[in-house]
């Protein structure tokens, strides 16, 4: 079983036991963690597609660290001009382990 949470702009697609940095959450590591917008769920035949989210489907997961993605380098410049400027950002992520993907009975 699948699904397609949203967070932090973006949409990822999961299933039990995965690891994914999203941008950066509240909380702790350790701290369990609810994906309350999940837009798709799939088992094996089964589709369910959410307009625009799944209310009846919740995705438990937990923080396994919290970080800093590599330093990337903007560098800005205008010919003839003598212009240089080197900006630096470092994007600060959230590691989650999916624990489980519940459905509500219908």
């Amino acid at each position: 079983m699948y699904a397609v949470v949203a967070t932090g702009g973006k949409q990822y697609r999961v299933e039990t036991g995965d690891t994914l940095r999203v941008e950066k959450l509240a909380g702790e590591k350790g701290d369990p963690i609810q994906f309350d917008q999940v837009l798709m769920t799939a088992d094996g035949d089964t589709v369910k597609i959410g307009r625009p989210v799944l209310d009846d489907v919740r995705v438990q997961a937990h923080i396994v660290e919290q970080g800093k993605a590599r330093k990337i380098l903007v560098f800005k410049s205008k010919r003839r001009k003598g212009y240089k400027r080197t900006l630096g950002h470092r994007q600060q992520y959230t590691s989650v382990r999916i624990d489980s993907i519940e459905a509500a009975q219908a």
